[in-house]
């Protein structure tokens, strides 16, 4: 038995060595407003979205992402509404050419608002740009999402679902990963 500890031990200090942890995220802002002859209306968001992760190998990687977001609406009553999401993914780095590495994300998202009461699931692929900026810092980031996603908000026969690829600027997210 003392064998078998023992063994379990050295496995596990030889993964944490070559272990390779990344922990960071990204953080987003999004405000705008209309002038009165254009309804007098603005919009602040506030996202949050910390990630951490674990690369298995040079190709391979697993993670999730567990986020915040915020909206605030003046020209519906000062109404605010916070939503949760949740997001493991495999990320499979398919080119390295020096410090920049290209990957692809597949995953499930979940997100959900208490107010609105309102959920989301996306399942599906984001490419991704990763540049090493030293042995310890990169930037990160994602553009577009190719899959299935299905909102159901509150109430009956009103889900909405699409399939497609979607490049807009919606799903671009920028961010710093601390490598340990």
């Amino acid at each position: 038995m003392k064998k078998l500890f023992s063994l379990i031990a050295v496995a596990f200090v030889a993964m944490s060595v070559n272990a390779q942890v990344y922990v960071g995220g990204s953080l987003g802002i999004d405000a705008w407003s209309s002038q009165k002859n254009a309804g007098d209306r603005s919009e602040t968001t506030f996202i949050i979205l910390p990630e951490v992760g674990y690369n298995l190998n040079d190709e391979w990687a697993v993670g999730t992402v567990i986020g915040y977001v915020s909206d605030k609406w003046n020209h519906i009553n000062g109404i605010s509404e916070s939503a949760f999401t949740f997001n493991p993914y495999a990320r499979y780095t398919y080119l390295k050419a020096g410090k920049v590495s290209l990957f692809v994300d597949g995953g499930v998202e979940f997100t959900t608002a208490s107010k609105a009461d309102w959920n989301d699931l996306a399942i599906g692929l984001k490419p991704g740009l990763a540049v090493s900026l030293s042995d310890n810092i990169s930037f990160v980031s994602h553009l577009g999402f190719i899959g299935y996603d299905v909102l159901n908000p509150d109430g009956d026969d009103n889900n909405t679902s699409k399939f497609g690829l979607d490049l807009s600027g919606n799903n671009l997210t920028f961010g710093l990963y601390f490598n340990f």
